[in-house]
């Protein structure tokens, strides 16, 4: 499986033509997710505006193997139109990046944009509950359900692409997996308006850059947020995120874990117990005893990181979260595939490389 990927992927890298072999073979190992996991997204998360094409023609080519009948919805270029916004309009609709902590990062700096370019429009959060969640206090953002399986087959994810289309208003599009990063149509181009968050050069993080393409596509100002339903009970002063989102290059080896809730305790601490049996399971070993743990959806918990003093946890959506809602950060960013993904996806506050030094240390210095 990896070996066939890992040359795909070394021919992507290196801008030659692939085998149509060695993509089948890719496009049949474990229904496709392996292709999306080891190539797709790490094309991807490289940021770098010259594989930006080779994506395009990669995916292109894989659509018309796995499913030739969607080859008709693939846009004509891969940037999106040069249009100009109306100057009103009766519907917006921004669609989700998928993950929660990219569409707090990325998303919500465009719902943003989108209330205040449009404040008598309908403004849509077009994506899966989970992430709406985290908007659903908003009064001027409504839900326009979309089923994405991240961890589903090639072609599950493909269908979902294919069932998507919009024939009122305009689409924002955040660089988002359910238009297979701008590849496929879901509305007329004319009422395409697309966030090129892989294509843009030089230094940035995420949510700057897309602050920055709003004001230039629309002329406003616009930030990152959250609005999700106000928790009950008292604030943690410190909250705390083991996720990975199911990444384990984010993660610490040995004893981290256990040592880092060790240094908190004794401090008004709560941590959540994550979205997933095994990482519930490394918490319930990590956690000493009369600790707070949370149990709840992430946008419960994104409540609670809003209206704690510090936040601490792995580069995850927590630290978006935190950034957005101007809450003190210490990030533990492990994994990065390159440094313009660390650039990209850093939270504000202060971030610590285990490459740095004794990781544990630089928490408690920080803590003081």
């Amino acid at each position: 499986m990896e070996n066939t990927c890992k040359r795909l992927l070394d021919c992507c890298l290196r801008g030659e033509t692939w085998p149509a072999g060695l993509l089948d073979r890719a496009i049949e190992i474990d229904q496709g997710r392996a292709l999306l996991s080891l190539v797709v997204e790490r094309l991807a998360d490289s940021f770098e505006p010259r594989l930006c094409g080779v994506y395009r023609r990669l995916f292109a080519d894989v659509i018309g193997r796995a499913a030739p009948e969607l080859s008709a919805r693939l846009r004509p270029s891969g940037r999106a139109p040069a249009n100009r916004p109306p100057e009103s309009c009766a519907a917006v609709f921004v669609l989700s990046r998928v993950t929660l902590g990219a569409d707090v990062a990325v998303t919500s700096v465009l719902l943003d944009a989108a209330k205040r370019r449009y404040p008598e429009a309908e403004i849509y959060f077009a994506g899966p509950a989970k992430s709406y969640e985290m908007f659903s206090s908003d009064r001027r953002i409504r839900h326009r359900p979309v089923a994405y399986a991240r961890g589903g087959t090639l072609l599950e994810r493909l269908r979902a692409s294919a069932s998507l289309w919009f024939d009122k208003g305009i689409v924002i599009d955040p660089d988002s997996r359910l238009t297979q990063l701008g590849l496929i149509s879901v509305c007329e181009e004319s009422r395409y308006f697309f966030f090129p968050s892989r294509e843009i050069e030089g230094p940035g993080r995420l949510p700057e850059l897309a602050s920055r393409w709003a004001k230039e596509i629309f002329g406003v100002d616009a930030r990152p947020y959250i609005a999700p339903p106000a928790p009950a009970g008292a604030a943690a002063e410190i909250t705390v995120s083991l996720g990975v989102g199911e990444n384990e290059a984010k993660r610490l080896g040995g004893d981290f874990e256990r040592g880092l809730l060790k240094l908190l305790a004794g401090r008004s601490v709560l941590v959540d117990q994550g979205g997933s049996a095994e990482e519930r399971d490394r918490v319930e070993r990590a956690i000493p005893p009369g600790m707070r743990t949370h149990q709840g959806s992430f946008a419960s918990f994104a409540a609670e990181i809003a209206r704690s003093k510090q936040f601490i946890g792995y580069d995850s959506a927590g630290g978006h979260v935190a950034s957005a809602s101007g809450v003190p950060v210490i990030s533990i960013f492990a994994g990065a595939v390159s440094e313009r993904f660390f650039d990209r996806w850093r939270p504000l506050g202060h971030v610590i490389r285990p490459e740095d030094g004794d990781v544990l240390e630089r928490v408690w210095a920080l803590l003081g």
